[in-house]
C-alpha cells in the first residue's frame, strides 16, 4: 500500500482515469489518502476524512511515508484554515494559496510556513450556521469543495468539518449518519435536512437555520425558506426540493 498528500491548494477527484469524466471530489491542502491503484497516468486513491474513493494524475501525486501516514491517521490533532483565503511558503519562499477548511498538518513532507488563522478545537454547535455563511453565493460545482465551487453534500461536509465533526462525502451518506427527527418544528439550528428525488432517493441536503429557513446549494450557496413539505424559493415562488428526513448530527 502506498500513501499520498495534497501539496496544492485543490486537487479534481474523478470518477475515471480520464479528464473529461465527472469530479466526484476535491482534495484540499493538507488531506492526505491511500493510493489503491496505479496506473501511468492515474492512481486510484481513497481519502482518509470520509472513505471517498476517486481518481487523480500522477502529476499531482505526492507520496508520503508509510508511517507518516500512520501518524498522521492517529492523531487527534486538528488544525484547519479559517480564513477564506491564504497562503503557506515553502523553503524557497515559493506562496501557495490554500482555501477554507485546508489542513495543516504537523508531517515532515509537507513542511510549509504558514502564519494564517487555525481552527483547532471542536466548536459547538451554534458555530455551524456561522460558518455556512462563509460561502453564501458560492458557485455551485458538482464534485466541489471550496467556496469557489462547492455541491451540496460538500457544503455541509466542509461546515461541519471546519467546526470539527466528520460527514461523509454524498447527501445519500450522510442521511445514514446521525439520528432522525420526526418534525421541522423539533429541528435547531446546524441540523441537516434531506431531500430526495422522483425516484425516493435522497439527493440533496441543507443546513438548518433559525426561523424555518434553510442554507443549501441550488446554483449557488442560499438561503430559502423550510416547511414540512420541503425548500421554498422566493425567486421561482414554488418548491425546488422535497423534504425526506431531518438529522440531528450533533
Amino acid at each position: 500500500m502506498q500513501y499520498g498528500i495534497c501539496h496544492l491548494s485543490i486537487i479534481p477527484v474523478r470518477s475515471a482515469p480520464d479528464e473529461v469524466t465527472e469530479m466526484v471530489t476535491q482534495l484540499l491542502f493538507g488531506e492526505h489518502f491511500k493510493i489503491l491503484e496505479s496506473r501511468k497516468n492515474w492512481s486510484r486513491i481513497k481519502t482518509l476524512f470520509d472513505k471517498c474513493e476517486g481518481w487523480i494524475m500522477n502529476n499531482q501525486l505526492v507520496f508520503i511515508p508509510e508511517d507518516e501516514f500512520a501518524t498522521l491517521e492517529q492523531s487527534n490533532e486538528r488544525n484547519l484554515v479559517a480564513d477564506l483565503i491564504t497562503f503557506v511558503e515553502d523553503d524557497n519562499q515559493i506562496l501557495t494559496p490554500i482555501l477554507l477548511g485546508s489542513s495543516i498538518p504537523d508531517t515532515p513532507s509537507l513542511s510549509m510556513k504558514f502564519d494564517g488563522s487555525i481552527i483547532s478545537k471542536l466548536q459547538p454547535k451554534e458555530r455551524l450556521v456561522k460558518t455556512s455563511l462563509l460561502y453564501l453565493n458560492s458557485p455551485e460545482i458538482k464534485g466541489g469543495r471550496t467556496p469557489f465551487g462547492i455541491d451540496a453534500a460538500g457544503f455541509s461536509q466542509m461546515v461541519y468539518k471546519i467546526n470539527g465533526h466528520t460527514l461523509l462525502r454524498t447527501a445519500e451518506r450522510q442521511s445514514t449518519q446521525g439520528s432522525a427527527l420526526s418534525f421541522v418544528e423539533e429541528s435547531e439550528a446546524g441540523d441537516l435536512a434531506f431531500f430526495d428525488n422522483a425516484s425516493g432517493a435522497i439527493d440533496h441536503v441543507g443546513i438548518i437555520m433559525d426561523n424555518n429557513y434553510v442554507i443549501h446549494v441550488n446554483g449557488k450557496v442560499r438561503i430559502d425558506r423550510l416547511d414540512h413539505t420541503g425548500i421554498f424559493n422566493n425567486d421561482l415562488r414554488t418548491y425546488t426540493h422535497q423534504l425526506r428526513v431531518i438529522k440531528k448530527i450533533i
